[in-house]
């Protein structure tokens, strides 16, 4: 059957058989239950999928994401006008339909474009929650340049009032847009605007430098205890493993059970299993795939939980001292 044919749910199906079980098994973890059973049954139902068919499913996906990628950058005129140049016009026409069925401008667009420096100014003066509020629908390192800017009081507040909004009314947005600017950047959704809530202070702390990030965290300790603590075991997972020098990955190894290591390691991507291998010796890393092996199918649940016992550990690390986490910021610079 011509790709033209298939429908979204055809595609990907076959983009799932053709990304095999482990990436499979990843992508699976963020949809919902009643997507997986469509899904499943969907890949259940495909007949062979020939080279050239999933050659094609494949292209559209990657052209996708190159779209959402332009628009995120700089709107759906710029990812049209990049995609012209690469791709025709035709082509550019029929990917941009695609998405504009299911994409909504963000509010606040006119502050993502703005310069850093004018940010500043532009939101010192605001109270705590319209800036939180501002911050919530900023890139991360930009809201985290813009929090590390803010006097240390108010970076507390901030940081509080976003990991704890949950849902705003578009009328509301649309107020504070227009007293903030004197224009509309946002396309009002009739269902309320999920914005904020904690992997939104998560992805912003992750960018800004660490003594603004102890500042909010020994504060949010005392005042909120829950909180700080979820925020800081979001704030570091599994697989930034990668983003760890060698020396620090063999000091965290010493740290870490054999059995929480094959565990963790069965629902790892292969990048990090290299990564941890790589700083083993060859018999250690040897005895590892032999038991990941032997261990055979193994609940996602204890494979999360084995992950979180060596992020825990990776945490306490650092603290210490041990360990360094690269994190945004001047402060951060190693030598």
């Amino acid at each position: 059957m011509p790709v033209s044919k298939l429908t979204g749910r055809q595609k990907a199906a076959i983009l799932i058989v053709a990304l095999g079980p482990e990436l499979a098994s990843n992508i699976y973890r963020y949809l919902k239950e009643d997507e997986i059973e469509q899904l499943t049954m969907d890949i259940a139902s495909l007949r062979k999928v020939g080279e050239e068919e999933r050659r094609a499913v494949f292209e559209e996906f990657h052209h996708m994401l190159q779209a959402n990628d332009y628009i995120s950058q700089g709107g759906i005129e710029y990812a049209k006008e990049i995609l012209e140049k690469a791709l025709g016009t035709q082509k550019a026409f029929e990917i941009i339909n695609k998405l504009t069925s299911s994409l909504q401008v963000r509010p606040f667009d006119f502050v993502r474009k703005a310069d850093p420096a004018q940010l500043v100014n532009f939101i010192q003066n605001e109270n705590s929650q319209t800036i939180a509020l501002i911050m919530a629908y900023l890139q991360p390192e930009k809201a985290a340049m813009l929090l590390s800017s803010l006097p240390p009081e108010k970076q507390v507040e901030i940081a509080k009032r976003i990991a704890t909004m949950e849902r705003i009314s578009p009328e509301v947005i649309m107020e504070i847009e227009k007293v903030l600017e004197r224009q509309l950047s946002a396309v009002v959704m009739e269902d309320y605007t999920n914005v904020g809530g904690i992997q939104a202070i998560v992805n912003i702390l992750n960018d800004v430098d660490r003594s603004t990030e102890k500042n909010i965290i020994e504060a949010l300790e005392m005042e909120n205890p829950d909180l700080a603590e979820e925020i800081k075991r979001r704030m570091f997972v599994f697989e930034d493993i990668l983003t760890l020098d060698n020396r620090s990955i063999q000091r965290i190894l010493r740290e870490v059970d054999s059995h929480d290591l094959v565990l963790a390691l069965k629902g790892a991507s292969d990048e990090v299993k290299n990564k941890i291998f790589a700083n083993m010796s060859k018999r250690q890393a040897e005895m590892i795939k032999e038991d990941m092996q032997y261990l055979g199918p193994v609940r996602l649940r204890d494979v999360e939980e084995a992950q979180q016992k060596i992020v825990n550990i990776i945490r306490k690390l650092e603290d210490a001292g041990e360990i360094i986490i690269s994190r945004g910021g001047g402060d951060e610079i190693i030598v």
